[in-house]
């Protein structure tokens, strides 16, 4: 039998906000993340712009040794994580553990450590290279470290789908779930790519902004976009079955309904023509849902401010729901406010899912100011909306033509 199911625990760490709380405000009131990039020396980079974590001290949250042991892209996941857990009001000591997975994406992992590591065998030989390199940088440690925090002992799987990570990481544990291998899983994304490595290799692909301008280098569907703002951060949700949550009293913030995953075949950076693969990821969503087009309110594009993805997402959108559906839908991008978090976006952008629903209030999509012609839907341009929430989706689209949609709904007994 397939059961039922919703989610009951919020945790982020983003660039405008490093609570779900701080974040939510941040997206409502249409706060922008993007700065210049303190995290290193930008003179000889043509990017000079990020979306970095704010005000951000490991030992915060760490021991000394322990900070010193874990990638920003683990510390990331297990404050999200912690923040999650806590949110839910589970409890290890009375959960079966055995019934708990994780599941949490990084699109690139340990970065950093990689460029540290590196740097140590170039200038002092291979014996100098830290035994800790590889269980810090390799992509699977945000969940192994999670599992460890939290005392998960069931399924635990890091997902890899580039910017895809987050998203395709909630439908894998939605199916989990569902089909009834786990009763809980966290899930989610992590990403800490603002290194110099992750900024020229971005760069040199022409994937990133070279605006210096703040207010309008992150500027989905704007006819003036030229490329992404690079952000960073985790989101994590607890997924739960229905009767599990029920039985316990849980707070549910929305039902998880529909899930679809599916690939490009076509180019390893840019997306199929008319964003035919992302179209059948949000159709197949709706098709295991149960929902028809016109029921969706709200979409949390993918929409990363580059001439292709904002253009082929509204292609997709308009051959997923219809042309006149698709013109009736709000449709809204908030990596105006966060950059683009890469494996870490649908993680964060599932908590602005849930969070619309649960609120009644749809985003913004900020900084905009020139329309396109080719990206003609309801963008709720740089103003959000009170509006009652049935169905949200969010999508994400990930170089080697990862695409992935998952649908919310309103929680209903």
């Amino acid at each position: 039998m397939e059961r039922r199911v919703v989610i009951t625990g919020l945790g982020a760490l983003t660039p405008i906000g490093n609570t779900t709380k701080d974040f939510w405000e941040g997206i409502k009131s249409g706060k922008c993340g993007i700065d210049e990039i303190k995290s290193f020396d930008t003179t000889n980079f043509k990017v000079k712009l990020a979306a970095e974590i704010k005000d951000y001290n490991p030992e915060d949250y760490f021991d000394k040794r322990e900070a010193k042991r874990l990638d920003k892209f683990s510390q990331y996941a297990i404050i999200a994580a912690r923040e999650a857990w806590k949110d839910s009001g589970l409890d290890k000591e009375t959960e079966n553990m055995e019934r708990v997975g994780i599941i949490i994406g990084s699109g690139i992992g340990g970065i950093e450590t990689t460029e540290i590591e590196h740097e140590k065998y170039m200038t002092k030989g291979p014996d100098r290279v830290s035994p800790m390199y590889i269980p810090m940088g390799i992509p699977n440690m945000a969940t192994g470290n999670v599992a460890i925090e939290i005392g998960a002992k069931g399924e635990s799987i890091a997902m890899v789908t580039a910017c895809a990570s987050g998203t395709h990481s909630i439908g894998e544990s939605f199916r989990m779930i569902k089909h009834g291998y786990q009763d809980v899983v966290l899930a989610g994304g992590t990403e800490a790519g603002i290194t110099p490595l992750g900024i020229a290799g971005f760069t040199n692909i022409k994937a990133l902004s070279k605006t210096e301008d703040k207010t309008r280098a992150s500027i989905p569907f704007d006819k003036e976009r030229n490329g992404f703002v690079m952000g960073e951060g985790a989101g994590v949700i607890v997924l739960e079955e229905l009767e599990h949550a029920k039985k316990r009293g849980a707070k549910i913030y929305a039902e998880i309904v529909g899930y679809g995953a599916t690939s490009d075949a076509y180019h390893i950076t840019s997306p199929a023509p008319g964003g035919e693969g992302g179209a059948r990821a949000m159709k197949i969503a709706m098709e295991e849902a149960h929902v028809n087009p016109e029921e969706i309110t709200y979409i949390n594009a993918h929409g990363t401010s580059t001439h292709l993805n904002d253009s082929c997402e509204t292609q997709a959108i308009k051959t997923a729901l219809g042309e006149e559906n698709a013109k009736k839908v709000m449709v809204s991008s908030t990596k105006g406010h966060t950059g683009h978090l890469l494996g870490a976006a649908g993680g964060v952008e599932a908590i602005v899912c849930a969070k619309a629903i649960e609120e009644g209030f749809v985003p913004a999509t900020i900084n905009y100011k020139v329309p396109d012609e080719e990206c003609d839907l309801d963008i709720v341009p740089n103003e959000g909306r009170k509006a009652d929430v049935k169905y949200a989706m969010s999508n994400s689209l990930g170089f080697g033509g990862h695409n992935s949609s998952i649908l919310l709904k309103k929680y209903e007994d």
